[in-house]
């Protein structure tokens, strides 16, 4: 028998995966996608009845992230899905053992906006819970890009993002009074650009 690997996992990012593999993400747990997108993360935890709340502000994709729990997990509310920004979401404070924020917060136009979305993201997350980050960074391109202010550059792929480094991440995780669960890993896509995986612990 074949399995068809990708209807069980959609397009989940392989660093997520690794989460689940290790068991950090398991059932029984209620995870909250802050920047769904149109699912690509949500595929196996709808499979699996995982409780899931998603958030994204953009109403394409929420009517498509509602097809497709209509299709895999049809017991779900509606109102598990919301068309809402992370910075200024109805979902009450800690209503999430794991919080998924994965290629958002890059896209914040400030650091204003940032600390503002990744605020609204920790809110999210309740004692214990787990944070998987996954956003643009200058680390290992930093001689590649180019600063346009406010922790904004231009990205030799020909796009302008809201880039953190090291030093930045490990500030930002004292500041939440949270604690690394991974060491920070960064991927460099053939000098275009830089992606980091940032995953924290919220203290018990």
């Amino acid at each position: 028998m074949t399995t068809d690997l990708a209807a069980l996992f959609g397009g989940i990012d392989v660093y997520l995966f690794d989460q689940l593999l290790r068991g950090r993400i398991a059932p029984g747990m209620r995870v909250l996608d802050a920047g769904c997108g149109r699912g690509r993360n949500l595929v196996f935890l709808f499979r699996e009845g995982y409780e899931v709340l998603a958030l994204d502000p953009d109403p394409a994709a929420v009517a498509a992230v509602r097809e497709l729990a209509r299709r895999l997990a049809p017991v779900l509310p509606e109102a598990n899905v919301r068309r809402e920004r992370v910075d200024a979401s109805t979902f009450p404070d800690a209503c999430a053992d794991v919080v998924i924020s994965n290629a958002v917060l890059h896209f914040a136009p400030d650091e204003e906006t940032f600390l503002a979305m990744l605020r609204g993201t920790w809110r999210l997350l309740a004692p214990g819970g787990l944070l998987f980050c996954r956003l643009a960074s200058t680390i290992g391109i930093e001689r590649l890009v180019r600063p346009l202010g406010g922790r904004r550059f231009a990205l030799p792929d020909g796009t302008d993002r809201f880039l953190v480094d090291e030093a930045y991440l490990l500030e930002r995780t004292t500041e939440l009074g949270g604690r690394l669960l991974d060491p920070i890993k960064t991927t460099v896509v053939q000098g275009q650009r830089a992606m980091t995986t940032w995953v924290v612990g919220k203290a018990g």
